[in-house]
C-alpha cells in the first residue's frame, strides 16, 4: 500500500470509493462538488491510499489556523480492518502536525458505531458539543 497526495488521475478512483462508502451522502458531499473544492483551498491536505493502480482509501483534511479537522475518510470494504485507514488518519495527523495543529476535530454520525470505535482506538474521545452547522 502507497499514500500519497491526490493527483487529478485518482478521481474516478476516489468517486467509485465515496460512492461506496457514504451511499446516502447529500449532494454537496460527492466528488463532483467537494473534490473540485478542495483542490482549490488546502490541495496538500488530500491524501489517498493506493494499492497498485487502485484507490482503496481517502482522507481530507483542512486546517483553519485554529483546529484541524478530518473529512471523507475511506476505505473500500475489501480493505477494511487492514491498518488502510489508520494510516491515512496518521498520514492527516503528520500533515497537521507540520503545519502547527495541536487539535483534530472531526464529525461522525451518531449512529455509526463501527466508526466511532474506530476513531477511540486511535486516541479520539467524544466530546461534550453540539454540532450545529447551516447550508448558505
Amino acid at each position: 500500500m502507497e499514500i500519497r497526495r491526490y493527483a487529478a488521475s485518482d478521481f474516478g478512483g476516489v468517486k467509485r470509493l465515496w460512492e461506496e462508502a457514504f451511499p446516502n451522502d447529500p449532494p454537496w458531499n460527492r466528488a463532483e462538488v467537494a473534490i473540485p473544492a478542495k483542490l482549490a483551498f488546502q490541495p496538500g491536505l488530500f491524501f489517498v491510499a493506493l494499492e497498485g493502480d487502485a484507490v482503496i482509501g481517502s482522507v481530507m483534511a483542512g486546517y483553519d489556523g485554529h483546529r484541524g479537522w478530518l473529512y471523507s475518510v475511506a476505505v473500500r470494504r475489501t480493505c477494511e480492518r487492514g491498518g488502510v485507514g489508520t494510516a491515512l488518519v496518521r498520514e492527516a495527523e503528520r500533515a497537521l502536525r507540520a503545519l502547527g495543529c495541536e487539535k483534530i476535530n472531526l464529525q461522525v454520525r451518531a449512529a455509526n458505531e463501527d466508526v466511532v470505535r474506530f476513531y477511540r482506538a486511535l486516541g479520539y474521545a467524544v466530546e461534550d458539543r453540539i454540532s450545529l452547522g447551516r447550508r448558505l
